[in-house]
């Protein structure tokens, strides 16, 4: 799978990870407590590796645009 097709799959996912977990913050009350802790905890740890993910699959863009020294 090439780096294009790649991100189109992982950006909705990493959105839906990022509205996971202030939803599920805000209604914590609302659920078991080890229904909340595998959403918001587990949902925080796939948000990380999601996002290094994406980090990884540009990094050749944050290099160019942070990384290099400005003329």
């Amino acid at each position: 799978m090439n780096k294009t097709v790649t991100l189109k799959l992982l950006n909705p996912v990493l959105a839906v990870l990022l509205l996971n977990q202030p939803l599920s913050g805000l209604l914590y009350s609302t659920f078991d407590l080890e229904f909340f802790e595998g959403l918001h905890i587990g949902g925080g740890v796939a948000l990380l590796v999601a996002a290094a993910i994406h980090v990884m699959l540009n990094w050749s863009w944050v290099r160019a645009n942070f990384l290099q020294p400005r003329r």
